[in-house]
C-alpha cells in the first residue's frame, strides 16, 4: 500500500523573489519622490514667476523673432487717418528729407565743377530728384503732424566738406563714389518701407523714391567714375565714407588710381534724357489736387522754399 506524499508548504510574500520587486519598487519611489515634491514648492514657483517677469521687463518690445528682431506686431505704430505709422516709416521720412539737404548742394556743385559731361549730367539729375522728393516729403511730414530734420547728419556733412574740397578728376571720383555710396545704403530701405508699410502718404512717397534713387545709380554708373571694389566695402560698414578710389591692386605698381575698375563698366554717355516725374495713384483721404501738381515735371528743376534755403546752409558748412 503506497503512501501519500503530504502536500508542499505554501511560501509566504517574503521569498526571495518578492524581497527583490519590493526592493525595486522601493528605490524608484525614493528617485522619484524628491522631483515631485521640488515642484511643489511654494518658492519655486514664485522664482519661476519672478524670472519670467524680469524677462518681459527687460524686453519691452514683447516677443521676438527667431532672428532677434521684435515681432511685426510688437512694432510700435502711431494711428493716423492715412494708415498706421510705424518707427521705420518715420526712419525713412528722415532720411529723405536729410538726402534733399545735402545731395542738392552736392548736385548743383557736380553742375559745375564736373570735368566731364557725364558727371555734370548726373549733378543736374541729382537736383532735380531730389528737388522733387524734397517736396513731397515735406508735404508728407505737414500732413502727418511730424517734424523734419533741418540739416544733414555729421556723417553728410563729412561728405559736403570732401567734395568742397576735391577738383578735377579727384572730384569726379569723389563725387559719383560717394552718392553712389548714399543711394546704395538707401534703397533697401525704402524697398523694405514699400514692401511693409501700411500709410497710403509713405507708400506713395516710397514709390517716387525708388524712381528717383533708381535714376541716380544708373546715371552715377554711367560716369565711369564708381569704384565697385571700394562701393563692396562701403556697403558693409555702414560707418565709413568710401573713398575717392580704392588704392591699386599688388602686382599692378605704379597703376594709377581707379585703373583697376572693371572693363565692363559703363562708358561715359555724352547726353541723357530726365527722367519723367513718378505718378503714383493719390493716397486715400488726401484733399484736392495737391499731390497731382506736385507731380508735374516743373517740380524737378528748381529749387524753391525752405528746401533751397536748408541746402544752401548745408552747403556753407
Amino acid at each position: 500500500m503506497r503512501r501519500s506524499r503530504p502536500a508542499p508548504a505554501r511560501r509566504g510574500p517574503f521569498t526571495g523573489t518578492g524581497l527583490l520587486v519590493l526592493a525595486l519598487t522601493a528605490t524608484l519611489a525614493a528617485l522619484l519622490y524628491p522631483v515631485w515634491s521640488y515642484t511643489q514648492r511654494p518658492a519655486v514657483a514664485a522664482a519661476s514667476t519672478g524670472t519670467a517677469s524680469a524677462q518681459n521687463a527687460q524686453n519691452p518690445q514683447g516677443p521676438r523673432s527667431p532672428r532677434g528682431a521684435p515681432s511685426a506686431k510688437a512694432s510700435a505704430q502711431v494711428p493716423t487717418r492715412f494708415g498706421p505709422l510705424s518707427a521705420l516709416d518715420r526712419t525713412f521720412l528722415d532720411a529723405v528729407r536729410t538726402a534733399a539737404l545735402w545731395e542738392l548742394p552736392a548736385g548743383r556743385q557736380a553742375e559745375s565743377k564736373g570735368t566731364t559731361a557725364s558727371v555734370r549730367t548726373a549733378g543736374q539729375h541729382v537736383v532735380s530728384g531730389h528737388t522733387f522728393l524734397g517736396r513731397r516729403v515735406t508735404d508728407v511730414d505737414a500732413r502727418l503732424g511730424l517734424t523734419p530734420p533741418a540739416a544733414p547728419d555729421a556723417e553728410q556733412k563729412g561728405w559736403l566738406k570732401e567734395l568742397g574740397t576735391a577738383t578735377g578728376k579727384d572730384y569726379d571720383r569723389a563725387f559719383a563714389n560717394i552718392l553712389r555710396l548714399a543711394d546704395g545704403r538707401i534703397l533697401p530701405v525704402v524697398a523694405e518701407v514699400r514692401a511693409g508699410t501700411a500709410n497710403s502718404l509713405v507708400r506713395a512717397l516710397a514709390d517716387d523714391a525708388e524712381v528717383t534713387v533708381l535714376d541716380h545709380i544708373r546715371v552715377l554708373e554711367a560716369t565711369g567714375d564708381v569704384d565697385f571694389a571700394a562701393l563692396a566695402r562701403g556697403l558693409g560698414d555702414a560707418g565709413t565714407s568710401v573713398p575717392a578710389a580704392s588704392p591699386a591692386p599688388s602686382g599692378s605698381p605704379g597703376a594709377a588710381p581707379g585703373s583697376a575698375r572693371s572693363s565692363a563698366a559703363p562708358r561715359p554717355a555724352t547726353t541723357y534724357s530726365l527722367p519723367p516725374a513718378a505718378s503714383s495713384p493719390r493716397p486715400r483721404g488726401t484733399a484736392g489736387g495737391g499731390d497731382t501738381s506736385q507731380r508735374q515735371a516743373g517740380d524737378r528743376t528748381t529749387a524753391t522754399g525752405d528746401t533751397g534755403a536748408a541746402e544752401n546752409a548745408a552747403l556753407n558748412r
